[in-house]
């Protein structure tokens, strides 16, 4: 017990004095998985806006996909980029793989369909009166469509922080096309279990530490983009 709770100080010493070491693969990991939540936001929200607002044949299918898609297993995304990737893949020749790229490319896979079915469910449980209100006022169709979006924005930045929640905590993915590299692809979850598997727990619990810290500031976040306000 005294070993585990030094351990516990000393990771608390290494964020506290600000090991480079510990900071850099945490600013790594906030770039990807930030900018896979963006770009997985960009193709989403209109995606799951569009399913959401408009009646066509197979719809209760795409809904039923896209809510598939939330389940999907990283270590299958990461197989299916890695061979996408790969020397003999059909994008082999950009060489992305065992770059930061590839790692984004893998987390935006896996939260577009979250953030798409999530958008869906958003737009889908709107008020139609406040569509139906802004064409009575002699708003054009578009005009109406995007007033009931602004009117969602509130659980469409719950889909956002949900995607971004799911991704910086994967660990199977972007182990597969990141490689874990030192000082290039390394981000917290793969740091973590390369760690502990040296024996090296002082540093593996900083950054625990650090990412339960991130999780919980991004659950807060959800919880106040639920209930339509900031944080208090």
């Amino acid at each position: 017990m005294n070993d585990l709770w030094g351990a516990v100080g000393h990771a608390v010493h290494l964020l506290v004095t600000g090991e480079d070491y510990v900071w850099e693969i945490a600013a790594r990991s906030l770039f990807v998985s930030g900018l896979s939540t963006l770009l997985a936001a960009v193709v989403g929200i209109p995606l799951g806006s569009l399913v959401g607002l408009k009646r066509f044949p197979g719809k209760r299918l795409v809904v039923t996909l896209l809510n598939m898609g939330m389940a999907l297993p990283p270590v299958v995304v990461g197989l299916f980029v890695y061979l996408l990737l790969s020397v003999s893949g059909p994008l082999g020749f950009l060489r992305l793989l065992y770059t930061p790229w590839a790692m984004i490319l893998a987390q935006t896979v896996l939260a577009g369909p979250m953030i798409a079915a999530l958008t869906v469910s958003a737009v889908m449980s709107a008020n139609p009166a406040i569509r139906q209100t802004a064409l009575s006022l002699g708003a054009t169709s578009w005009q109406a469509t995007l007033t009931l979006l602004v009117e969602s924005r509130f659980a469409m930045g719950a889909a956002l922080v949900a995607g971004f929640g799911a991704v910086i905590s994967e660990v199977g993915a972007v182990m597969m096309v990141g490689g874990n590299i030192a000082h290039s692809t390394r981000v917290m979850t793969t740091a973590i279990m390369l760690e502990t598997g040296k024996g090296d727990f002082q540093l593996a619990i900083a950054l625990g530490l650090l990412l339960l810290l991130l999780a919980f500031v991004v659950n807060l976040g959800l919880h106040a983009l639920q209930h339509g306000r900031q944080p208090a």
